[in-house]
Order: C-alpha cells, then structure tokens, then sequence
C-alpha cells in the first residue's frame, strides 16, 4: 500500500489560526441561508432554483467581472452546521491537497475538485512522453524549506520515499556561458519520481477525503444553508463550506457571482505573471562553450527569454538516463508578458516565435554562437498564463465565516511550495476551528479579509530559502495568529 502523506505530527505542527482582535464584517446586501427545509418535502434532494433570479452570463472581460464582484450580495448563512460537516475544496494543488489531508486529521470529510486530466498537482507538473521515454518537471522544479512545520512534513516524506534531495549541481548562469554554482544548503528537494507522482500519492491513504477529476466546478451557489456545486449544469453536490484553492482568471469568474464579495475582491487584487515554458530533447550533452554542459540546474542573468534551465534526465534519472537529454527551459515573466496570448488557444505562429526566441535564449547563455546549438528531437511550448503571484497579503489563508468559505495558496504566504502548505494547513485548521463552534460566534473567524498586499520579490520562478532567506516574511505575519494543538 502507498506511504500515508502526513504523519502524526507533534503539537507544533498542525495549527488552528484565531485572530487576537475581533473584526467586525462590513454590512453589505446579504442573502440569509437557514437550514430549513422546504415547505414541499420531496423524496430527491431539492437543488438550487434560479428561476426567480436575474441572470447574468459571465463576462470574459475585467471589467465585467469587477462589476459583478463589487455588486453582488453577500451570503450569510444563520443555522448551525451539520452534526457530520463536509467541506468542499476546489483546487487539488498543495495547498488544496495539504487541506484535505490536515482536515482529515482533525476528523472533517472533504472532497477535491481538479480539473487535471492526467493527476492532481496543479502547478507540480510532470509530463512523461512515451515511447520515446521523456520526462520533464515542466512547472515547478524543486522547493526548499524553511519552517519547522514543513521541515516536519518533508522529514516524513523523505522516509517514506515521496521526495528526496536533489544533490546535482545548480547554479547561476550569466550571458555568455559564465556558470557560478550556488551553495548546497540549505538543501533543494525534488518528487522522487517527478512532483506530478508525488501530488498523486499525497492523498493515497486518505480515508476521508474524496477526489473528482477532471471537473470544472462552474457554479457556486447557496441554498437550504449548503453551498452547492456545480459543473456547467451538473450537481457535483452539497457542502457546509468551500474552500478555494486555485486562482486566475477561472477563480475570479467563478466568485464574480457567487454571493462572496468579501473573498472575490481579494481574490480580485491578486496579480499573476506570465511564463513560457519549453521543453526540449536533445540527443546528445548541450555543448557549452568548448566543454559540455555539467550543470543540472541554472537560474539564468541576462537573457531576455530565458530566466531557468534544467536538466530533467539528471535530475530525476541521474547516472540511470542513458537516453535523450530532457530539459526545461522557463522565459522571464517580461517575456511572457510581451509575447502573452489566450494559452487555450496559442496560434501556431506565436509557437514557432516563443520556440525560436527561447532556443536562441539557450545558445546566449551558453556562450554558443547563433545556430550552433543541436536541434531537439522534441519539443514542445507551454503558456502558463497565471504563472506566479507577483504581491500576496502575507497571511496563512483568508476565511468569511459568514459565508462559510474560505482561500489557500502560495500567494497568500509568498511563491513557493511551501508557502501553499503551509496555507493549505492553516485553512484546514481554521475551518475545523469554525465547525466545531458551530458557528455561533462569526466575526472571531474572520481572517485577511481587508488584508492589503504587499509586492513579492524573488526568481521569475519563484522563492526559494537557498536565494530568497531575506525576502520571505513569513514570521512576522505569522505571529498575528496564535498557533496552538489541534484539539
């Protein structure tokens, strides 16, 4: 049987956050949900109605989706929640995967929705092409750590083999071929077989959390004191509270009508860069220079489309990979801003430029002259459109507890693994916090609800301690909340 993700973890670990002082919610329109039941009992559950509601389709436009976010009416659920609560989490990243899994520990059911067509992960992707045995991390390649807490959790991982450290050499390249290695410690960690096989096995002992994937939760919608859900028109059932656990412009539109305006409009100031990634093959070493190439990883200087570059095969076959050498090559995010379009549908043409323009990046950063560098014998482009958050509020995770609902993910903390862990965990806990209450004294629940954001600063691909120790603030936000045992 698969290795269980989280452990038993000692009192430190799994924390329930409390605000010290009491905010009090502003007093918008609101939309009150009991939990009585119909008038006309009927023997199938009864489903939300719209027929005496305005509708309005979604826009696609900003502005559309502002308008709908700041004129919406806030839900505000009155009755207590059920005797065996049941919390929705859409998103199946870290910090929704971490969720369901501390949920769990505190005795909560919860079921993911992701809209992953081959595994969980979000932004832990890795893509296997067969038959010719490629392999790519092709969005996050490694995460360090820095708090106690995820130290107690990666500890865990790395004895039941779901991660291990990534001991090749990693460095910083310089336009022109100038490679200087960066420090091993503190050390970088990697999914034992690529991050994607490590998101899928996270949930494999859980006994409580349900997963549905692919689906693309559409609508949320209040009713009879539950949040239903549904995909475009489909019921994916009823829960006492949601959780959102994925953002961009999906998020956005899902939460411009959903009666949570508190939560859409800090979800609103969010803003995400833009990456490309390519991935490529090639038959043999890159050269570099004279020599090859020796490095397995490099944050790049000085190259307008290239910021990282990683070798795939090294990193996660090591001395095994006898066969094509598989990169990952990621622009900057003003790259990615220049050459932005929808990543639904990238025009052939703007394929072949990003291609061409990051595979020329390549030869610069290597020193090599323009055309010299081998052609790949596969390769392929990737849009991440909502890469990266470029500001986060600095907080654990934001909670309405009028409207049961609640936000985890990186951005919250920083732009890192670890950051949407400890974000996921922290919600977890806040919400099983809130149901044991059984609601009945809201407004000492709520959570980064006005919170302003402050800009992040680190790699185009992310925060990382080894380069980042000074720009991640975390203890300073953190000790706003009190961080005590589950009970």
């Amino acid at each position: 049987m698969a290795p269980s993700a989280l452990p038993i973890f000692s009192s430190s670990f799994l924390f329930p956050l409390k605000t010290q002082k009491s905010f009090k919610l502003p007093k918008p329109l609101t939309i009150t949900c009991s939990s009585q039941e119909p008038r006309k009992p009927s023997k199938t559950p009864q489903r939300p109605t719209s027929r005496n509601r305005k509708r309005t389709p979604y826009g696609t436009s900003r502005r559309s989706i502002l308008k709908k976010t700041f004129t919406q009416e806030q839900v505000k659920f009155s009755a207590g929640v059920s005797a065996d609560p049941h919390v929705g989490i859409i998103g199946g990243g870290m910090a929704g995967l971490l969720c369901a899994l501390t949920l769990e520990k505190r005795g909560v059911k919860s079921t993911v929705f992701d809209t992953g067509m081959h595994g969980l992960g979000g932004r832990m992707g890795t893509r296997v092409i067969d038959p010719q045995q490629l392999i790519f991390d092709h969005a996050a390649q490694f995460f360090t750590v820095s708090d106690s807490r995820f130290a107690e959790l990666v500890d865990y991982w790395l004895d039941k083999g779901l991660v291990r450290q990534w001991k090749g050499l990693v460095g910083q390249l310089e336009l022109g071929g100038q490679f200087v290695p960066l420090p091993p410690s503190p050390p970088r960690f990697i999914g034992a077989n690529g991050m994607r096989p490590l998101a899928d096995l996270l949930l494999s002992e859980a006994s409580m959390v349900n997963v549905e994937r692919p689906c693309w939760i559409s609508k949320l919608e209040p009713f009879n004191g539950m949040w239903y859900l549904s995909e475009n028109g489909k019921p994916r059932g009823q829960f006492d509270a949601i959780v959102i656990a994925h953002n961009g412009k999906c998020a956005n539109r899902l939460l411009a009508s959903s009666g949570l305006p508190l939560i859409a409009r800090q979800m609103k100031r969010l803003e995400l860069s833009s990456i490309w990634a390519l991935l490529a093959a090639f038959e043999h070493p890159l050269p570099m220079g004279d020599s090859k190439v020796t490095f397995e990883g490099a944050f790049v200087k000085g190259v307008d489309s290239i910021s990282w570059m990683a070798n795939n095969s090294m990193k996660l076959l090591g001395s095994q990979s006898d066969g094509p050498h598989c990169w990952t090559f990621f622009s900057t995010a003003a790259y990615g801003k220049q050459n932005k379009v929808p990543q639904e549908n990238i025009p052939a043409q703007t394929t072949e430029k990003v291609k061409t323009s990051m595979l020329e990046g390549v030869e610069a950063a290597l020193g090599l002259s323009k055309g010299s560098l081998p052609r790949p014998i596969y390769s392929r482009v990737q849009l991440w459109g909502a890469a990266l958050p470029t500001n986060t509020p600095g907080i654990p995770c934001i909670f309405d507890p009028h409207g049961r609902a609640g936000i985890c993910g990186d951005w919250l903390l920083g732009s890192n693994l670890e950051s949407a862990a400890l974000s996921g965990m922290a919600l977890a806990n806040h919400i099983a916090d809130y149901l044991q209450s059984d609601g009945s004294c809201p407004e000492e629940f709520a959570v980064g609800l006005e919170k302003e954001f402050q800009a992040i600063e680190g790699h185009d691909i992310g925060q990382f301690a080894a380069a980042e120790a000074e720009s991640l603030k975390q203890d300073n936000e953190m000790s706003e909340f009190e961080l005590a045992s589950a009970t």
